[in-house]
């Protein structure tokens, strides 16, 4: 065969297969390393989106680690607690000293009360000065060379100050302060004949001498050298000025000892007598606020709170002052136990109620930051103390509802942001964060705040919000791990129903506790456990006979709760069917004969309740459709306890209280354990001792 022509070759490389196989060859291999050069690329981008992604992720469980609880209310927390920049010296005890108007004390004080716009002028400076501090920290940041010639002429600079400030004592000095060097030591002969010299010829040098060694008896420990003598003239000192420092001040002021409205102190704010005593009483509060802080006994410092509520009144005219005693007193009724918390917690409320408005919410506010952080683990040694607090804080908010209602929505809104990140993310730290005491006893709080008040006052977006809440955490934490958690979760669902009268469906999450799985009992026994301070069960619990009467009594007692409520309810059958089914099979699987019993006789008197609605509401002439009349369904046998299952719920009842009563039998014993433990709290200082026998002495 001869060779093909010039056309004949072209058409051959156009048409034919074998040509057109070759090239197809030709193009899949040069597609395949293009392909091989994408994947690589495409490799690097995935790469770089995983990155991203799990730099995001990063950022967001980052971002959820800085979601605090109370964070919301940083910017609304106006924090009234300031520098107080008048002096703190020991007044004049000049003997021409009185109420005329024309002393010493009243020409220093002019200086300084003259003008209302003395405390909007300190806050302009410190706004400006904290700008300076923000410029020259970045000068610095900027600029090391600067910064090395700040730090070259430093010591030039502190002598400068030595000497400004050695210039200003020397002025506060001669403005009619006295050292006390100047003062001399005092004995228990010199304060009895000042005490007599006040109260038989109300002589005011005297009070003011008895003033300045009250600061100093105050301020003993953390000052030297100081006025006071020994304890015995400590204790007088201090018992006296608690007795009569507030009937002296209303007596010269005019005003009565029941009247407690700050108006009162505002209305005289510009008369010569209470420019002549507002550095008296101003010394005198401050005196007592600085020992609230020294002091450690309890009692002392409940003694202390008592006598100073009586002059509440006062801090109308020092802002500052009043800042500082809410403080002290929110931090004492955290802290403290007893006679002392109550103490502090009148103090609190006083200050809300006299003063209202923004005080109201600044105690408020500081109040529930002090709860958060107390309760972030339950001791059984400090469930009462937690409790009380829980309870003393809605009573608090009881006195403004209207911005107690906007500062919980606030608090709640922040819990369910929490809980969507938690259910997004489902992380370790998320779930960490809700899984936890603080997070269970901020819903706890709220729970109790809207079951309180909520058939006085419209609190349903609270009420459904607070239930979706709970019902996402119960969701959060489904295994048998969680199961105090998800029962407190079914407890605060019984609360709200019962107290709002709005039917919240609960079942399921009990059954769900019923069909928890046991493990094979371990013979190696756990460490000791206490239920009643966890939300989540060691691993070794979950295969204790103690885990499965816990969620079979637990589970019997929390539908008893919700059909007790239901018992009277035309609409009881229904709702009382799907969990009997799953009580007859648990009844029939179950191979503990004491749990049988129980459960038969549960589901017994399920039934008799059961016949009792069914029968009554078949005896009724309304339609279903007629709502009054549905509600008013078996009200009066309602009111005379007639149902069946009434009765039975009182025995449930009493048996859950008998077994709260082990607990807390075991919560004493923990509690005088640690208490034996404990050595016993020595006071600042051996003075207190004196004080506090003399206090009591006095107080009868």
């Amino acid at each position: 065969m001869g060779k093909l022509g010039k056309k004949a070759r072209k058409f051959a490389k156009k048409n034919l297969q074998s040509v057109l196989k070759r090239q197809r060859k030709v193009k899949t291999f040069f597609k395949k390393k293009a392909s091989k050069r994408d994947e690589k690329a495409q490799v690097e981008d995935s790469d770089g989106e995983r990155e991203e992604k799990y730099s995001g992720r990063n950022n967001e469980v980052e971002d959820f680690k800085d979601i605090s609880l109370d964070a919301v209310f940083d910017e609304d927390d106006s924090d009234m607690d300031g520098d107080d920049s008048d002096s703190d010296g020991y007044l004049s005890e000049d003997t021409s000293c009185s109420y005329n108007g024309e002393t010493r004390i009243e020409n220093h004080l002019e200086e300084y009360n003259g003008d209302d716009d003395l405390s909007v002028q300190k806050k302009e400076i410190h706004l400006e000065l904290a700008k300076k501090m923000k410029r020259l920290n970045n000068l610095k940041a900027k600029d090391p060379e600067f910064a090395k010639f700040l730090e070259s002429n430093k010591e030039h600079l502190q002598t400068l100050r030595d000497e400004e400030n050695y210039s200003d004592e020397e002025e506060s000095d001669e403005d009619g302060r006295e050292s006390t060097n100047e003062m001399g030591k005092w004995n228990s002969s010199t304060v009895d004949s000042l005490c007599k010299l006040v109260k038989e010829q109300n002589n005011v040098p005297a009070f003011v001498r008895l003033l300045n060694g009250y600061r100093a008896a105050c301020h003993y420990g953390s000052e030297s050298p100081t006025i006071v003598e020994d304890s015995h003239t400590f204790s007088k000192i201090l018992t006296f000025m608690f007795h009569e420092a507030d009937n002296i001040f209303r007596k010269i002021l005019g005003i009565s000892e029941s009247n407690d409205r700050k108006e009162a102190i505002l209305e005289l704010k510009n008369t010569s007598k209470w420019k002549t005593l507002k550095p008296i009483v101003k010394s005198y509060l401050r005196s007592t606020l600085f020992l609230l802080n020294e002091v450690t006994d309890s009692q002392i410092l409940a003694f202390t709170l008592t006598r100073l509520r009586a002059s509440i009144v006062f801090f109308a005219a020092f802002p500052l002052l009043l800042g500082r005693l809410v403080k002290i007193s929110v931090h004492l009724w955290a802290t403290g136990k007893g006679t002392l918390s109550a103490c502090s917690l009148l103090i609190i409320k006083d200050v809300a109620t006299v003063f209202n408005s923004n005080c109201f919410e600044t105690c408020m506010i500081k109040a529930y930051k002090a709860f958060i952080d107390h309760c972030k683990f339950v001791e059984p040694v400090l469930f009462k103390h937690q409790q009380f607090l829980k309870s003393s804080f809605i009573e608090l908010c009881s006195q403004d509802l209207q911005k107690a209602y906007n500062k919980a929505m606030v608090s709640i809104q922040q819990l369910a942001k929490i809980l969507q990140l938690g259910l997004r993310t489902k992380k370790k730290e998320a779930v960490k964060k809700i899984c936890s005491w603080q997070y269970a006893n901020c819903v706890d709080l709220w729970v109790a705040f809207i079951s309180l008040n909520i058939r006085d006052y419209d609190l349903q977006p609270l009420l459904y919000t607070i239930i979706q809440i709970i019902n996402g955490v119960a969701v959060l934490f489904p295994g048998p791990r969680y199961m105090p958690l998800r029962v407190k979760c079914v407890q605060w669902l019984n609360a709200l129903s019962v107290s709002s009268g709005v039917f919240i469906p609960i079942t399921s999450l009990v059954l769900d506790i019923l069909e928890y799985k046991i493990g094979k009992e371990s013979s190696k026994p756990g460490k000791d456990f206490s239920f009643s301070s966890a939300v989540k069960l060691p691993k070794h619990w979950l295969k204790s006979r103690n885990f499965q009467d816990e969620c079979f009594f637990s589970a019997i007692e929390l539908l008893a709760v919700h059909f007790a409520q239901w018992s009277y309810h035309i609409s009881f059958p229904d709702l009382a069917t799907i969990p009997l089914i799953y009580l007859r099979k648990f009844h029939e699987l179950t191979t503990i004969e004491s749990l049988r019993r129980v459960v038969k006789r549960f589901i017994d008197q399920v039934e008799q309740n059961i016949e009792f609605v069914r029968k009554k509401r078949d005896e009724v002439t309304f339609s279903p459709n007629d709502q009054q009349s549905a509600e008013s369904f078996l009200q009066l046998e309602k009111s005379g306890g007639n149902a069946p299952f009434t009765k039975y719920y009182a025995s449930v009842i009493e048996k859950a209280g008998s077994r709260n009563l082990v607990m807390n039998g075991k919560i004493s014993s923990l509690e005088q354990k640690k208490s034996k433990g404990k050595r016993q709290q020595i006071p600042k200082n051996a003075m207190d001792v004196d004080l506090t026998v003399n206090a009591e002495g006095n107080s009868h």
